[in-house]
């Protein structure tokens, strides 16, 4: 099966905090498939794809020499590793930011207290960058994990990590001295499969619908004709709203796309007019 030139090789993470949203949003994109204990590989039932359980931080690399044809990983990786991939579409989730961390005591406002000083990371070619443009020379020990320990156990003077919640640093009495970079997970593919397969774009097309529909909620309403061009206003919709009269004379019934975060005012707004019936729908998938 992995050997199928004609199937699609879709690399995932085996493990860790990307693997079960990476999963969740390709079966909701309608990739049927089942990732059974520790097996490395599964057959998608529904499409000519065979998915790839492995390393998060290997799907870079194997994206770029073509050993898989297309991957989900950490934006920070592909950086990290340097990759020549096509970068297809940011996901929405595994969002962290890297940053550089020293001791709770630390009051220092520059990073002159850090020349030559060690610094611990798993993220050696980022660290070595950003250090560069801030004209501070350092020493790099890489990791491969608990970097947060580095400190208290004297190997490290400061470290460089992902921080989702500062928990584990203040767990190690460290804290953030300054951000580096945020990211989140990507979809990315070697670059001759994206030039070449119609795969891509249908894979691509598909994970899209289900991101937009995450973004998005139908709001339907009813409104009177004098007041249309101000409800508009307030929902001009993706290119525009669905409009459709009503039997009793002058009231229409509008249908239109609307960002999640944005309902609750724009129902205030709607209502502020003389809306009435507004109703909120969850879309489940869509193409624009």
């Amino acid at each position: 099966m992995l050997n199928d030139e004609s199937r699609v090789r879709f690399a995932l993470p085996g493990k860790g905090r990307l693997k079960d949203p990476a999963i969740e949003l390709l079966q909701k994109a309608g990739f049927r498939f089942r990732a059974k204990g520790r097996n490395l590989y599964a057959t998608c039932t529904s499409d000519n794809i065979t998915f790839i359980f492995v390393r998060a931080d290997d799907i870079p690399l194997l994206v770029q020499k073509g050993v898989v044809d297309m991957g989900i990983t950490g934006s920070d990786l592909v950086i990290e590793r340097d990759a020549d991939v096509e970068q297809l579409l940011e996901l929405g989730f595994g969002r962290c930011r890297l940053c550089v961390a020293v001791k709770e005591e630390c009051d220092s406002k520059d990073y002159s207290f850090l020349k030559n000083a060690t610094v611990a990371t798993s993220f050696p070619r980022i660290t070595t960058d950003f250090f560069k443009k801030n004209n501070t020379d350092i020493n790099i020990v890489q990791m491969n994990g608990s970097v947060e320990i580095m400190v208290a156990l004297g190997l490290a003077d400061a470290i460089v990590d992902i921080v989702e919640t500062g928990d584990s640093l203040r767990d190690n009495n460290l804290k953030v001295f300054s951000d580096i970079e945020s990211y989140e997970t990507v979809l990315i593919a070697n670059h001759g499969f994206a030039s070449k397969s119609p795969m891509t774009e249908m894979i691509s097309r598909r994970i899209e619908g289900i991101l937009v529909a995450t973004r998005y909620s139908i709001l339907e309403y009813n409104i009177d004709k004098k007041n249309l061009s101000k409800a508009e206003k307030i929902t001009p919709g993706y290119n525009s709203p669905t409009l459709s009269p009503l039997e009793n004379e002058g009231l229409f019934a509008v249908k239109v796309m609307v960002l999640k975060g944005d309902v609750p005012s724009v129902m205030d707004k709607l209502e502020a007019i003389g809306a009435t019936a507004i109703i909120e729908s969850e879309i489940k998938n869509c193409r624009l």
